[in-house]
């Protein structure tokens, strides 16, 4: 089960990231852009959700485009879901204690890519291709 200890571990671990504050929770930038974020469910959202609406932390991920999204929705319905809130925009909300940290990390990860500037996503994806080949 991964928790906020782990998004924050991960999410500064990656280059030009900042936590602030939105809405008196954690959220994560690069480039002055989430992308991921403490995401409570609404009223809004419980009302849509109805008894589908889970409970426990919920984490906000930018995918970057909806074709991501809906494969992130259709990988693990466990995990994620959406609300009428997010028709329509590139996120999909997670629920952390539904995936292991080893798999927040690959998300938190592909979120920041399709935030961060492009060369600061060229040099990130360089240096884990060299470390994966000095293994």
């Amino acid at each position: 089960m991964a928790t906020w200890s782990d998004v924050r571990r991960i999410a500064l671990a990656l280059p030009g990231t900042s936590e602030i504050e939105s809405h008196g929770r954690p959220a994560w930038t690069v480039n002055k852009k989430f992308f991921v974020w403490d995401r409570p469910l609404r009223r809004s959202d419980l009302a849509a959700l109805r008894d589908e609406a889970p409970d426990g932390p919920i984490l906000g991920v930018y995918t970057g485009d909806l074709e991501l999204k809906d494969v992130l929705l259709a990988s693990d319905p466990d995990a994620f879901f959406t609300t009428p809130h997010f028709d329509g925009y590139p996120a999909a909300l997670l629920q952390l204690k539904k995936i292991t940290a080893k798999k927040l990390k690959e998300i938190v990860v592909e979120a920041w890519l399709a935030r961060a500037p492009k060369r600061s996503a060229e040099q990130y994806l360089a240096g884990a291709a060299r470390a994966r080949k000095n293994r």
